[in-house]
């Protein structure tokens, strides 16, 4: 059969089953189905062994620890103390509360590698307070869901994970890829947060005496120490990425009912609970996708998307910027998740044969799937700071654009400047 068909099938599928609302990981067991109907491949247990390989990797056990210390974290107060500690020392700034929003986002996403756990935490916690403290609402709501998305870019990150399963790339690679840029995205949203302020009424506050934000930071010891032992024990090669996400969710388990003592053994089902529920989830999607992906491998898909970009293989840089736009695009409609399950299998080869490095091609896909969190009329992340702080989405998505703004001008340096990702790589590694 022609490869141009398959394409098509393979798209107006997926838009179909979506568009009548079928859920996801449905969505792309049936596109598979399609596609093997065309391809004259029609086998159901093909199907089953594809759905099973694509649970079936030792990598991606990361994922659940990694979703389970997020669940700890929120918990056990961990999330709690790291908040407490960024309001001791920049709360009283003008606009302190927007810093100690992005200051938080940076600690907790070295922790848990989850762009939602992190969100809801910050949600919860800063919103009212924001609220009470007379900060624009729209702009305070839009600043937390787009601190939450650093998360799967600084390690350990959980997209990281499914991106490095999925397309065979180093994952400790794409962790230590993620550092320099998930620090430039805190730089960037503390200079668009102080250009909001500056437009505000908003009163400074009184600083602090030393004596009170030396106990806030030693209330939060144990919290700070957990990225410290993670990063740490990955870069000694103590631990792989894998065996990191399990000391995260034991540390985080100790910690939680020995040392700050916030959760019983009673609430502990609870949070198993809601971490195997979000776990069912992904696996679910990454089952789904192996069966598409196997489809699209099989028809040979990535060799005709190929043909089709032939002229720009030879200009690295515009084939870059054109598939960043283009996933900028899917990201308004597709989750981060099935994004890289579904287009970082087909996109991936197309960038290696133009000469672009692997790793930063996987930092500048999980960084453009993130933005899409945040940009409508999907936007997973703002749908969870509207229903936390019980707002229309309508104001989420109003106050989140200054700050999406400035994420894609972050990714277009990127795309123009790559050694700002690469250089990095290579002086850690």
């Amino acid at each position: 059969m022609n490869q141009g068909l398959v394409a098509v099938i393979f798209l107006v599928g997926m838009l179909f089953f979506m568009g009548i609302g079928v859920p996801l990981a449905f969505a792309l067991v049936l596109t598979g189905a399609s596609m093997a109907y065309a391809l004259g491949f029609w086998d159901t247990q093909l199907f089953a062994q594809n759905l099973v390989a694509g649970v079936d990797s030792f990598p991606l056990l990361a994922v659940p620890f990694f979703i389970l210390a997020g669940e700890l974290m929120n918990a056990g107060g961990i999330s709690s103390r790291i908040i407490g500690m960024a309001q001791a020392w920049v709360g009283h700034i003008k606009g302190g509360l927007g810093f100690v929003v992005i200051g938080a986002a940076i600690l907790m996403a070295s922790m848990s590698g989850s762009a939602l756990a992190d969100t809801a935490s910050l949600a919860t916690i800063l919103l009212p307070m924001m609220r009470q403290a007379g900060y624009p609402l729209d702009k305070s709501a839009g600043l937390i869901a787009s601190g939450g998305i650093i998360a799967p870019i600084i390690p350990p990150s959980m997209p990281f994970v499914v991106y490095g399963v999925t397309t065979n790339t180093s994952i400790s690679a794409l962790f230590l890829s993620g550092i320099v840029p998930g620090l430039i995205m805190g730089a960037g949203l503390i200079i668009a947060w102080k250009l909001v302020v500056r437009k505000t009424d908003l009163a400074p506050g009184v600083p602090l005496p030393m004596v009170d934000r030396l106990k806030a930071t030693a209330k939060a010891f144990w919290a700070i120490l957990m990225p410290v032992i993670i990063i740490g024990g990955m870069k000694t090669g103590v631990f792989t990425p894998t065996e990191a996400a399990v000391v995260a969710s034991a540390y985080a388990l100790v910690v939680a009912l020995f040392v700050h003592r916030e959760m019983s053994f009673a609430q502990l089902h609870g949070v198993l609970i809601r971490a195997a529920k979000t776990t069912a989830i992904v696996m679910f999607l990454v089952a789904g996708a192996q069966v598409a992906s196997y489809m699209v491998t099989l028809a040979d898909l990535p060799a005709t998307l190929t043909e089709w970009l032939g002229p720009l293989v030879d200009h690295p840089r515009l084939l870059m910027a054109l598939m960043m736009f283009a996933l900028v695009v899917i990201g308004t409609a597709l989750d981060l998740t099935p994004t890289i399950l579904i287009m970082a299998p087909v996109m991936l080869p197309i960038a290696t044969k133009a000469g672009i490095d692997p790793v930063y091609f996987g930092l500048m896909f999980v960084l453009n799937g993130a933005i899409g969190l945040i940009t409508p009329p999907v936007g997973t992340v703002l749908n969870v700071v509207a229903g936390v702080g019980r707002m229309r989405l309508e104001q989420v998505v109003r106050g989140v654009n200054p700050y999406l703004f400035t994420y894609l001008l972050i990714l277009a340096l990127f795309v123009v400047f790559p050694q700002i990702v690469t250089a990095p790589v290579a002086w850690m590694r």
